[in-house]
């Protein structure tokens, strides 16, 4: 197929650009900026080789990259023209920001992907959603997709990214199919988020976990997550059985919290935290640090806010039986696997700069 993919040039984006090109698809990426060439994939390549990355290397293969911003209508447009279908990957990440931002891009962004694909007759269109958008505070243990969305939300990214999914599945129907998939805590190599926070905390000396760390959750290993889109593209169309509908996709593999920000530190040659504050001090720290960052207008983000620690606080783990109904999905990377992949990349790094790099998705 002809696949417009935006958010090409992110963390979950590269791994899916990278298992589209191998699977034999045309892929073009909406991007504000020019990607590096991708690396030569044979077509046909299991996902389970495949490490999912974009590399700038001599012969390498270009990507067809249409210049342009999700906010603007007609540069989406411009970039949907003459696609089969679409995976809208692109979004507005993060704990923290102004309302706008999000609102723009995740919302307002997905608008103008809709009414491209309805514009240019695209048939079907793959959103990459978030488990956040049905995680009001509270414990989701072993919750499949009849767990309703949330009404109170703690950051503007879950509350835009529930807007966008509704958006998505409402705009189902006999001429556009759509689905969502809600990976949750993506992780591995090049990972932007999780992996170097928690790291450099750590060696600033000022990581703790929060509570007794024993709840479980579930993440997802990169090329995993990337797999699942593929798996959905190809399985729909209208009147396919996942039309209209989301799915959780994970690891099947909950842990505790504490074990898992261990494990993930132990892949950056860190030795595990063991140092706690009490969950309620933690509130404390994060309802101060959201005030100050509020009221001070300072850079970044607050070290701590109250949607993460929802996160780190809470249970959410899921059911994943129906992408493995609807979708054949199964997580073909394990966990442990993951992990050696994860610290031979971070390796890697230390070796050649001294840090774990930490950047932003685009």
């Amino acid at each position: 197929m002809r696949v417009l993919l935006t958010g090409g040039g992110g963390f979950l984006g590269r791994a899916i650009l990278v298992q589209l090109r191998a699977a034999g698809h045309q892929v073009r990426v909406l991007s504000r900026r020019e990607l590096p060439p991708l690396a030569a994939v044979p077509v046909g390549v299991p996902v389970g080789v495949l490490e999912g990355v974009l590399e700038g290397v001599p012969g390498g293969v270009p990507v067809d990259v249409v210049r342009g911003d999700l906010r603007d209508a007609r540069d989406v447009a411009r970039a949907v023209a003459g696609s089969d279908a679409v995976v809208h990957c692109a979004a507005r990440t993060g704990f923290w920001g102004p309302y706008e931002d999000f609102f723009e891009t995740n919302v307002r962004g997905t608008e103008h992907v809709l009414a491209a694909c309805r514009r240019h007759g695209v048939d079907r269109l793959v959103l990459t959603s978030s488990p956040s958008v049905v995680h009001g505070g509270r414990d989701l243990a072993g919750v499949d997709e009849s767990v309703p969305y949330a009404t109170r939300f703690t950051c503007h990214y879950p509350y835009t990214k529930a807007i966008a999914e509704q958006l998505v599945l409402a705009a189902n129907g006999s001429r556009l199919a759509t689905c969502a998939l809600r990976p949750h805590l993506v992780w591995g190599p090049g990972d932007p988020h999780f992996v170097p926070r928690f790291a450099a905390a750590a060696r600033r000396g000022r990581l703790r976990q929060i509570g007794p760390g024993d709840r479980l959750i579930d993440t997802v290993y990169v090329d995993n997550a990337a797999h699942a889109h593929l798996l959905a593209l190809e399985r729909l169309e209208p009147g396919s059985v996942p039309a209209g509908k989301a799915y959780f996709i994970t690891q099947d593999d909950p842990r505790p919290v504490a074990a898992t920000i261990n494990l993930w530190l132990g892949a950056a040659g860190l030795p595990p935290e063991h140092r706690r504050i009490s969950v309620a001090a933690a509130r404390v720290i994060a309802a101060a640090g959201e005030t100050a960052w509020r009221l001070g207008s300072l850079p970044g983000a607050p070290p701590l806010t109250r949607f993460l620690l929802e996160h780190l606080t809470t249970e959410h783990w899921f059911d994943i039986g129906a992408a493995r109904r609807d979708l054949g999905y199964a997580p073909l990377i394990s966990t442990a696997r993951g992990l050696d992949r994860l610290r031979a990349a971070l390796s890697g790094h230390r070796a050649g700069s001294g840090s774990v790099p930490v950047t932003e998705e685009i």
